[in-house]
């Protein structure tokens, strides 16, 4: 029974697969800022990290291009408490090659600043907020917590459900999901 059931969730991962094909999934790739590099805003444009994310909608499958002089600033992903105080000393993501390539995984708000001392005080800060499928930007509120403990039982009209050959014998729920997700993102970054 729980060869079937991995068999099954690998089925399923591939079907939602082709359905985001069908459906005409995209994934954008947006350089934070537009035409302004990652830096101190402007006086031309001092809320430009205000105004930027207002102009477009995440969604999970997009990233965010982070594009700056590497030996003069870099990005970290903050806590929302940690962006409106601009302690940067335990950030949740550091990145600092000057082209700083963030994926969006999962739905919510995100919150980036400059690495380098005194920037978040000069208004060097992000947040956005990433959509999921539903267009919402909250996790989804069901899962196995919200199954019910019994399911019907239907009597076996054409036999007995076949075994799953060895190949799929290994393949669990979690790899059918890494699998599927991979898949997307492959798919995405074209």
């Amino acid at each position: 029974m729980a060869i079937a059931a991995k068999l099954g969730y690998l089925i399923l991962g591939v079907f939602q697969f082709l359905g985001f094909l069908e459906t005409g999934v995209l994934c954008y790739q947006y350089q934070v800022g537009d035409l302004d590099a990652w830096g101190i805003p402007t006086k031309a444009n001092p809320q430009v990290y205000n105004n930027w994310p207002k102009k477009h909608h995440f969604q999970i499958g997009d990233s965010l291009l982070f594009l700056y002089p590497p030996s003069q600033d870099s990005v970290v992903q903050v806590t929302e408490e940690a962006l409106s105080t601009c302690k940067i000393s335990d950030p949740v993501l550091r990145m600092d090659d000057g082209n700083s390539l963030f994926n969006i995984t999962a739905p919510g708000k995100y919150y980036f600043t400059s690495g380098e001392p005194g920037h978040c005080e000069k208004k060097q800060k992000l947040e956005i907020s990433a959509l999921s499928a539903n267009g919402s930007d909250l996790a989804p509120s069901y899962g196995p917590a919200m199954l019910p403990a019994t399911s019907p039982a239907y009597p076996t009209v054409f036999g007995s459900i076949p075994s799953a050959s060895s190949a799929f014998s290994s393949v669990s729920a979690s790899a059918a999901f890494t699998i599927a997700t991979t898949i997307l993102t492959l798919f995405c970054s074209l």
